[in-house]
């Protein structure tokens, strides 16, 4: 049971209006630049307009050196080999340098490892190189660690040329040129480089010039930035916001192809929707095969072959959607399962055979219901383990990964998504360690959130407002989609749309009435009933039909106005806190009358599904100063729970709680948590 954080940016009105006439701009634009940090003139001018100034590509140290010998093998007809990943971001990055030096008349080939070989450059495809005759090898997103195999094709005849945007050990490769803006002595001031960045940097200064480079390859220069989730701030932004344009006017068959297989083909790409409906699609090559039909759809140069090949992808996109469906399930089924996990700080579930190219998705969704750090691993017969593990900002995944290696045959990543493999007799002391590390170096843990940037009183959603908005794309890491907060509104009405899979909520206040969509909920999965009176987190968007625009009002989060979401926050947090026998609150026992309130609601329904808040707001009688807290509350269900009494079904941000039938006098003062909370008792 979890809750998002609304953090509210502070607004300086008075600052806001003075940028305003100083950069002569819209004041309610400027209203949420200053939300985001910018508060000069200057600073708005380059986030609206652009930095005056490009990157050197021989800013990054050793670029000289990978363009030097990168000509001599052009101009010798050396065999080449470009070496990248089975991501979105390394395919592009393949295909980007790929397409420029086949054009200037290499003897060129590409190589992508699945996801079965692994992340990186592979002993086994360096001797395949050198058997081939390779005598240059290209790496692209990957390599900056690659020490021993560097070492052994060195010792095999096959100079080795490294472009890469991930961080470097302290040891480098021996290669002829280590391209990374991480290196500590990279001079350059851009960071913020995906692989295919660092591979355009590297076309640009083979060309030597960078305007007809991104021209001819802009479009896969933004694709695979856009998929990796880059910080779109300064430099990398100015290059997002010129090639979504070249994006959008690509004719190249692949994308073509592709853009009409997901849908997008009569409409104007966005950041957002590239990364919603393009890449997933890219990703399922690698995630469900090989990446091979993906980086050959991007090769392409018929539009028959990439109508096929996006087909293809296509298949492998819906298969894809199953299985992690069913991996999801199974995942869901322990951590109901195991209460005792869905109360520790970091989730941790292990399958037989689960499909490794899918265990970071799943991650991802886990750490979305539950609102925690999630690893999840996959079982192989042999007994090793493989798992991939999502976080989010606060709780350093690597950094806990590191505080366990004793437990790990491998492992890496950074903050918020991290790799690992193991033996399966190691799953439980990883999760016992990881949830050591996190007591210890964060007893409060992060929960998920969401940036609101300002209010709006309903009579401000303005259709003249919602082109300022797009002044603020692309959206992304760095820079996401402006929230606004729709506050004391009464819910006149609710209607199920699309097939029952969405709802659309009639809003009211000071006789203005809004039309807004709550995307992926059911009707009886909506938490507030019709009448109620609610705060809601809102995304704009400009919407055309039929000649006529309008605003499209997309509800992120909504909540009772009354409620006290904070300490709704804590309540949940100190509950887990006694559920792990660390705190014993004096007022977290329930009273006789409490629970009776409670049982008699649970047995007027039968079976209620809804939000920790939703049954708050049930139990309470008007001003009633005895109201039954959130942890109060939530130890009742977990006493009749333990007595047998109830069956709770724990899905995130809702519960269904299940009165069970039980012959005789259950005795909660049997139960470990009565016993813990009354006389200190411990499972130890």
């Amino acid at each position: 049971m979890h809750m998002k954080r609304w953090n509210m940016a502070p607004l300086d009105t008075a600052l806001a209006a003075e940028l305003a006439e100083a950069c002569e701009i819209n004041p309610f634009l400027s209203l949420l630049l200053t939300t985001r940090g910018l508060d000069t003139p200057d600073q708005i001018f380059s986030f609206l307009v652009g930095e005056e100034e490009g990157v050197d590509p021989f800013d990054f140290v050793d670029m000289d050196k990978a363009v030097a010998r990168v000509r001599q093998a052009l101009d010798k007809g050396e065999k080449i080999l470009v070496y990248g990943d089975y991501d979105v971001d390394g395919i592009t990055a393949t295909a980007l340098l790929y397409s420029y030096l086949r054009e200037q008349g290499a003897d060129v080939s590409y190589r992508l490892p699945s996801r079965q070989e692994g992340y990186g450059l592979h002993e086994e495809a360096v001797r395949a190189a050198a058997e081939q005759g390779v005598t240059l090898l290209l790496t692209v997103d990957t390599g900056i660690t690659a020490v021993e195999e560097v070492a052994l094709a060195v010792s095999l005849g096959v100079d080795v040329v490294i472009t890469d945007h991930h961080q470097p050990q302290a040891e480098l490769p021996a290669a002829i040129a280590v391209v990374d803006p991480h290196r500590v002595d990279c001079e350059s001031t851009c960071k913020d480089f995906a692989g295919v960045g660092m591979s355009f940097m590297l076309v640009c200064a083979l060309a030597g010039e960078s305007e007809e480079a991104f021209a001819s390859y802009g479009d896969l220069l933004t694709l695979g930035t856009l998929a990796d989730v880059i910080s779109l701030r300064g430099f990398n932004r100015d290059l997002m916001r010129r090639g979504m344009r070249i994006l959008n006017e690509s004719n190249r068959p692949g994308l073509l192809a592709l853009r009409d297989i997901a849908g997008q083909t009569d409409k104007e790409l966005t950041a957002t929707s590239a990364v919603f409906s393009l890449v997933p699609r890219l990703n399922a090559a690698g995630r469900m095969a090989t990446p091979d039909t993906a980086i050959r759809l991007l090769l392409a140069e018929s539009s028959a072959d990439a109508a096929t090949l996006a087909e293809q992808l296509q298949q492998l996109n819906t298969q894809r959607q199953a299985v992690g469906n069913d991996i999801m399930a199974q995942a869901d089924a322990m951590l109901r399962d195991h209460p005792e996990w869905l109360c520790s700080r970091v989730l941790l579930v292990a399958g037989e055979n689960w499909h490794a190219g899918l265990l970071g998705i799943v991650a991802a969704r886990l750490l979305e219901r539950y609102g925690k750090p999630t690893l999840v691993l996959s079982i192989d017969p042999q007994g090793e383990t493989h798992g991939s593990g999502r976080s989010l900002s606060g709780f350093n995944l690597y950094e806990a990964l590191e505080s366990c290696q004793q437990h790990l045959l491998r492992f890496g990543g950074h903050e918020l998504a991290a790799g690992v493999t193991l033996s399966s007799d190691k799953i439980d002391a990883l999760r016992d360690g990881l949830n050591a590390y996190a007591a210890a170096v964060c007893p409060q843990m992060p929960v998920p959130s969401l940036d609101v940037a300002m209010r709006l009183r309903p009579d401000q959603i303005q259709v003249e407002k919602l082109p300022l908005l797009a002044a603020l794309e692309p959206f992304g890491a760095g820079n996401p989609a402006p929230l606004f907060g729709l506050f004391r509104m009464q819910l006149d009405n609710i209607t199920a749309i699309g097939n029952g899979k969405h709802l659309r909520l009639s809003l009211s206040r000071d006789g203005v009435r809004l039309n807004a969509v709550k995307f992926q909920t059911a009707p009886e999965e909506f938490p507030i009933p019709c009448g109620s009176m609610v705060n809601c987190v809102v995304s704009l968007e400009q919407n055309e039909y039929m000649g006529r625009i309008s605003a499209s009002i997309r509800v992120k989060d909504i909540s009772y106005t009354d409620t006290d979401r904070e300490q709704l926050i804590a309540d949940i947090a100190c509950f887990e806190s006694v559920l792990r026998q660390e705190c014993r609150p004096e007022d977290a026992m329930p009273a006789r009358e409490h629970l009776a309130r409670l049982y008699s609601l649970l047995k007027a329904c039968g079976q209620w599904t809804g939000t920790l808040e939703q049954l708050l707001h049930a139990l309470r009688r008007g001003d009633d100063e005895k109201t039954m807290s959130a942890v109060q509350a939530l130890v009742a269900l977990e006493l009749w729970r333990q007595a047998g009494l109830l069956s709770v079904d724990d899905l995130g941000e809702r519960m269904t709680l299940t009165l069970l039938p039980v012959e005789g006098k259950a005795d909660l003062t049997q139960t470990p948590l009565w016993c813990f909370l009354e006389r200190g008792e411990t499972d130890g």
